[in-house]
């Protein structure tokens, strides 16, 4: 058996609007165009009223028992319809979550990128859930993911704040931000250096994040730790990260 076809207008049926004869309605609803309700009158008296004022009969609530439809200038209406989308557009990102995952011993280069995506987030006006998950040993030293969360809400403060404190759940460190207000929100840095000069290697992808890594000066715990413990790094291994830092101390110990 066939699978019957669509109908065309299926796909924009969103956005269709019968206008005049298209009407299908025997009776309509009729609102003038100061905004006065005209009563229920027949489809024909509707269009002859609205050809005598110059304007068209539109139909706004189809699924209304009747149907109503409002005398206005058919150009006048889908231009109001279209600022109407564009302001529903603007604040569809307030809806959106980006997520950005951290880690206890995540490298200050890694970070600043980080900490660079979530300010462009937060510039667009979205929420950003900040999330750290605890592997293996490093459950035993949960000071150093919460250093590392709190290191990153500060970064952001001139653009953000957290809508809670860090919560642990499970393995997991979480914490959810929102944007500040426009009138108290820092402007995007990023957008400023898009006026500078161009990146030496613009070919080179993450050139911008690389960019943007130097400017913030990013003191991570590990980098701390480094002054306390010892001098030796094993090869092969970052050399802020903390617990290298703790087997050192226990080795010597």
């Amino acid at each position: 058996m066939s699978r019957p076809f669509s109908p065309r207008s299926s796909s924009s049926s969103g956005s269709f609007v019968r206008v005049n004869g298209k009407i299908r309605a025997r009776e309509v609803r009729v609102i003038s165009t100061d905004g006065q309700q005209l009563g229920v009158l027949q489809l024909g008296e509707a269009i002859n009223l609205a050809r005598a004022k110059g304007v068209d009969l539109v139909e706004i609530a189809p699924n209304a028992t009747p149907p109503v439809c409002r005398l206005v200038d058919y150009g006048k209406f889908r231009y109001e319809q279209s600022k109407k989308d564009k302001e529903s557009r603007k604040h569809q990102h307030a809806n959106k979550v980006k997520e950005i995952q951290l880690s206890a011993t995540i490298d200050p280069h890694d970070f600043g990128v980080k900490v660079g995506h979530a300010i462009d987030f937060l510039c667009e006006d979205m929420k950003v859930k900040v999330s750290l998950r605890f592997r293996g040993r490093e459950m035993a030293h949960q000071e150093y993911g919460f250093q590392v969360v709190k290191n990153f809400i500060q970064e952001i403060t001139p653009f953000g704040h957290p809508d809670a404190p860090p919560k642990l759940i499970g393995k997991g460190l979480n914490v959810m931000l929102s944007p500040l207000p426009r009138n108290k929100r820092a402007k995007n840095p990023r957008q400023d250096e898009g006026n500078g000069p161009p990146d030496s290697n613009p070919d080179v992808d993450g050139a911008p994040e690389r960019a943007r890594a130097k400017e913030i000066k990013v003191v991570s715990v590990a980098s701390k730790l480094s002054n306390g413990g010892a001098t030796s790094q094993p090869s092969g291994e970052f050399s802020n990260n903390p617990f290298n830092q703790l087997d050192a101390k226990l080795g010597n110990s």
